[in-house]
């Protein structure tokens, strides 16, 4: 009895000194992380501000601005713009992204989901002036007879009414450019949550005699659908924001709905590029004007996609 009781002690104390270490570790790693999120509100609270600061001269009714007219008559067609751009983005990307993920999580043999991953994933790293380039150059000039065609045939619908093309330089092909800049954003996590889909789930569906798309569409959809719509959200975002790209392919103008017709549209990351370098005084008021715009924009779409995700949330294939 007399020689247990140190041994007891002794490990007692170890155990209370490995205790408070990890109370220690938790303690810095969760002011850390406060931290961090301190900070991130307020770099987007400095950025509000400044935005709201620089733009309120813009935003004054009666302003004498260069644009001519009120604020709002400048802003609203590149607010379309902007829209209709990264809708059509959204539209183009989305089905075959999520094609893709569920072909490299459900149907590849793993020495051909590997690769397909891999060269998916490469796609995020080309710089968006590349993306430009290539718009530019090389698909603009090969939408030009698929312009020609749609006009001819659908030119009763006002999105393919007018005149078309002869550049391929239009709202359309920028549309196509960042589809293509927003899949491997989508696809990395579609894949990624498709495969964390219960193993369990998957077997049962098939044990009870389900094909492989019926359990895909009872197990996987259900389990993945708050994130999909997260992932389509994300590169929503990328597709509102992008600047170079859509830049080099577009080449200016005055709203128009229709998609094939060329110098029609313009969105506001484009029209800040172009006209920025070379702005001062209210046009300068002007365009952060604008960037305000579109910040709000970019916000009311991630509150948006955050309610969307939290009211699906509660339903999963784990539960």
């Amino acid at each position: 009895m007399t020689t247990s009781a140190p041994e007891t002690t002794g490990t007692s104390s170890t155990s209370l000194r490995g205790a408070r270490g990890g109370t220690a570790g938790d303690s810095i790693f969760s002011g850390l992380a406060l931290t961090s999120a301190v900070l991130i509100l307020m770099v987007l609270a400095f950025v509000a501000v400044f935005l709201v600061g620089e733009a309120l001269p813009a935003l004054q009714p009666g302003a004498d601005l260069p644009s001519g007219g009120s604020f709002f008559e400048y802003v609203w067609p590149l607010m379309a713009g902007t829209l209709m751009a990264a809708v059509i983005a959204l539209l183009l990307a989305t089905p075959v992204a999520i094609g893709v993920a569920l072909f490299i999580s459900h149907y590849a043999a793993p020495r051909i989901a590997q690769p397909v991953g891999f060269l998916i994933d490469l796609l995020a790293a080309i710089p968006s002036v590349v993306y430009g380039v290539w718009g530019w150059l090389t698909l603009a000039p090969l939408m030009v007879p698929i312009y020609e065609w749609l006009n001819e045939y659908l030119g009763f619908i006002p999105f393919f009414a007018g005149t078309p093309t002869t550049t391929g330089r239009t709202i359309l092909t920028s549309g196509v450019v960042l589809a293509v800049m927003v899949l491997p954003i989508i696809t990395a996590l579609c894949r990624e949550i498709f495969t964390q889909t219960p193993k369990l789930h998957e077997e049962a569906a098939l044990g009870l005699g389900a094909t492989r798309w019926e359990m895909i569409r009872m197990t996987v959809f259900p389990f993945a659908r708050a994130g999909i719509i997260s992932s389509v959200m994300l590169g929503l975002g990328r597709a509102l924001g992008e600047t170079m790209a859509v830049t080099m392919v577009l080449s200016g103008g005055i709203f128009s709905w229709s998609l094939v017709e060329s110098g029609r549209n313009q969105t506001i990351p484009s029209e800040i590029a172009l006209n920025f370098p070379e702005a001062f005084g209210m046009r300068l008021n002007e365009l952060i004007a604008a960037g305000l715009m579109l910040f709000i924009i970019t916000l009311a779409v991630n509150m948006i996609a955050r309610a969307i995700v939290n009211k699906h949330k509660e339903f999963s294939g784990a539960n």
